[in-house]
C-alpha cells in the first residue's frame, strides 16, 4: 500500500506561485520546469476532483487516455462461441506462404529498382528446353525485396586525389564528380530532418544520438539551420497553402495545447512588473482542415491564438464572391471566428462522447442512443461507398438518417418530460449536450456538403501532439512558425496520398521559381511542373 501523505497542506494560488518564484531562485532551469509541471499537474487533478461532473472512470481517462470509443468496445457483449475443433482427418486451414511479407512489392514505391538480367538468356533466344521456340520478355518481371538499414541521413566522403610536383611543387586536385554540387547539406537532407523532426515527432537531440551512433555526426544546431532554411525557401508555398485553404467549402477547427518557452518567460516578467494587467494566458496550436471538390488541405497555426481567430485570420482570405463556408468544430465558443459568418455545424462525435463516459452507469439507455448514431455513421459510409454528389447525399440522409435522428430527439426529450432521468447526472448532461446543440448537430440534413463531425480535424492535431509529446515545447515563435509550416505541408501531402518526401524536396530544389507562381507548386499540382517542356514543332 502506497503510504499516505503526513499532513494536508491547503495553499491558495498566490501561495503557489510565490512558492515557484522562490524555488526558481536555487534550481536551475531544467529541474525548476519540472518541479512548476508537477505542481500544475496537481493543482490540475485537484480542481478535476473538486467539480461534480467528474467521475473516478472520466479522470482514468483524462490521465491514462482512452483506447477506443467504439459502441463494441464501450458496451458489454453477447460472448461469441469459440469456432469448433476440426474433425479427424480433416486438412487444417492452409497457413500463409513462408516467407510472404504484409507488403507486396508494389508498396515499395520508394525502393531503389534494379534490373537484373538472365545470366544466359534474352530475348529472341533459342529455348533451352524444347530447343524448338523461342524466347520473348515477360511484362512483369520477377521481384525479390530485400530490407537494409542505414542512418536517416547518410553522407559521402569524396577523396579528391592531390599531385605534387616534384620540382615546381605545384600541386594538382582531381575535380569532384558531375552532379556533386557545391553545398555541403543536399536538399533531400533537408527534407528527411523536417519529416522526422515535425512528420514523426521525432526532437533533434534524439536524432543527434542516432546519427552519432551510426558513425554520422550531425548536431541539433545544425538540423534546426537545416530546417530553418528550408524553411524560408517554402514561405510562399505556405501563403498560398493558407489562401487556397480560404476557398473551401468546409472548414474544420479545434486546437490544443502547446508550449512556447519564450512567450512563457514574456508572461512570468509581466506579471511581476503588474500583475492587475490583463492577459491571454494561453497558448495553443490550431489545426484547419479545408476541403473542397476532392481536395484536403491541413494548416496549423502555433501562438495566443485560438482555433476561433485563426480561422478568422485564413477567412480573410477568402473570395468576396464565395459565399460563407461550411465550418465544423465542437460546441466551444472559441472556436467561433467571431463576426465572419459561416454556416455552422457542431461535431456529432463530440455529443456522442458524453454518453460514451457514462456507458457504465447507464448502459441500456447509452445503448440505445449508441446504436442509433451507429445506423446513422453506416448511412454515411453507403454515401461515400456510393460516390454520391453532396446534393445526393443531403437527400439520402434525410431519407434515411433523418427518421433516426427525430425518434432520437423524442426519446431524449422524453427522459426529461416523464422525469426518467435526473437532469444532474452524467446522462442527463450528456441528454442536455444533444438538445442545446441539436440544430448544429444535424446540419447535415439540411446543408449539402455538411459533415457528421469533426473527426478530421481532430486526427490532424494528433501530429501537434505527437510533437509536444516528444519535444514538449518551441522554443521561439520563430520555432513555432517553422514547425507549422513543416506540419502543413506534411500533412496536406499525406491526406492527399502525396510522397511528402519528394515533395519538400523538389520544392528546395525549384526554389527560384516558386515566388513567382506559388500556386504552381502546390501538393496535388506540383509534378506537372516538373515535366519536360514538349519540344516546338520542326518548322516547315
Amino acid at each position: 500500500m502506497k503510504p499516505r501523505p503526513t499532513q494536508w497542506i491547503d495553499l491558495k494560488t498566490d501561495e503557489v506561485k510565490a512558492l515557484l518564484e522562490r524555488a526558481r531562485a536555487s534550481l536551475d532551469a531544467e529541474d525548476y520546469e519540472k518541479l512548476k509541471a508537477l505542481v500544475e499537474t496537481a493543482v490540475y487533478l485537484l480542481e478535476m476532483v473538486e467539480d461534480k461532473r467528474t467521475t473516478i472512470d472520466r479522470l482514468r481517462k483524462i490521465l491514462f487516455g482512452s483506447s477506443s470509443e467504439k459502441t463494441r468496445d464501450v458496451m458489454p457483449q453477447t460472448p461469441v462461441a469459440p469456432p469448433a475443433a476440426a474433425p479427424d482427418g480433416a486438412e487444417p486451414t492452409p497457413s500463409k506462404r513462408p516467407g510472404h511479407g504484409r507488403n507486396g512489392a508494389d508498396a515499395y514505391h520508394g525502393a531503389e529498382k534494379i534490373p537484373v538480367p538472365h545470366e544466359s538468356l534474352k530475348s529472341g533466344d533459342q529455348c533451352s528446353d524444347c530447343k524448338k521456340g523461342k524466347m520473348y520478355e515477360v511484362a512483369q518481371p520477377g521481384v525479390l525485396v530485400r530490407i537494409v538499414g542505414q542512418a536517416p541521413v547518410q553522407a559521402r566522403v569524396y577523396e579528391l586525389q592531390k599531385l605534387r610536383c616534384n620540382l615546381c611543387g605545384k600541386v594538382f586536385t582531381a575535380q569532384a564528380p558531375e552532379g556533386v554540387g557545391a553545398e555541403k547539406y543536399d536538399a533531400t537532407s533537408g527534407s528527411m530532418i523536417a519529416l522526422l523532426k515535425y512528420g514523426s515527432g521525432l526532437p533533434f537531440n534524439r536524432l543527434q544520438g542516432l546519427q552519432e551512433n551510426l558513425g554520422i555526426p550531425l548536431p541539433a544546431s545544425t538540423q534546426w539551420d537545416m530546417v530553418h532554411a528550408t524553411a524560408r525557401k517554402l514561405a510562399s508555398v505556405y501563403e498560398e497553402l493558407i489562401r487556397q485553404a480560404a476557398q473551401g467549402e468546409v472548414l474544420h477547427n479545434d486546437d490544443t495545447t502547446m508550449k512556447i518557452l519564450a512567450l512563457m518567460g514574456k508572461r512570468a516578467q509581466h506579471e511581476a512588473l503588474a500583475e492587475d494587467t490583463p492577459q491571454r494566458k494561453g497558448m495553443f496550436t490550431s489545426g484547419i482542415v479545408s476541403t473542397k471538390e476532392g481536395r484536403t488541405i491541413a494548416l496549423f497555426f502555433t501562438g495566443r491564438h485560438h482555433a476561433g481567430e485563426n480561422l478568422a485570420e485564413v477567412l480573410a482570405h477568402r473570395a468576396a464572391a464565395l459565399g460563407p463556408p461550411i465550418q465544423m468544430c465542437d460546441a466551444l465558443s472559441r472556436n467561433l471566428p467571431g463576426e465572419l459568418k459561416t454556416l455552422l455545424g457542431n461535431c456529432l462525435t463530440h455529443g456522442r462522447r458524453q454518453f460514451v463516459d457514462v456507458t457504465e452507469r447507464f448502459p441500456e439507455e447509452c445503448r440505445y442512443v449508441l446504436e442509433t448514431l451507429g445506423k446513422v455513421y453506416k448511412n454515411d459510409e453507403v454515401a461515400r461507398e456510393r460516390n454520391l454528389s453532396p446534393q445526393e447525399r443531403l437527400q439520402f440522409h434525410q431519407a434515411e438518417s433523418g427518421p433516426l435522428m427525430e425518434e432520437l430527439k423524442g426519446w431524449l426529450s422524453r427522459q426529461f418530460e416523464e422525469r426518467r432521468v435526473e437532469p444532474n447526472s452524467g446522462l442527463g448532461e450528456a441528454i442536455s449536450y444533444m438538445l442545446r446543440h441539436w440544430e448544429k448537430l444535424t446540419l447535415f440534413l439540411r446543408q449539402p456538403g455538411a459533415p457528421l463531425d469533426n473527426n478530421i480535424c481532430e486526427r490532424a492535431l494528433k501530429l501537434a501532439i505527437l510533437h509536444r509529446k516528444n519535444a514538449l515545447f518551441y522554443k521561439t515563435e520563430n520555432g513555432a512558425h517553422v514547425g507549422d509550416l513543416f506540419m502543413s505541408l506534411i500533412h496536406t501531402c499525406r491526406l492527399g496520398g502525396i510522397d511528402s518526401f519528394d515533395y519538400l524536396t523538389e520544392l528546395q530544389r525549384h526554389a527560384g521559381e516558386l515566388a513567382s507562381d506559388p500556386a504552381k507548386w502546390m501538393p496535388w499540382n506540383y509534378r506537372e511542373m516538373l515535366k519536360p517542356a514538349a519540344s516546338p514543332p520542326n518548322a516547315a
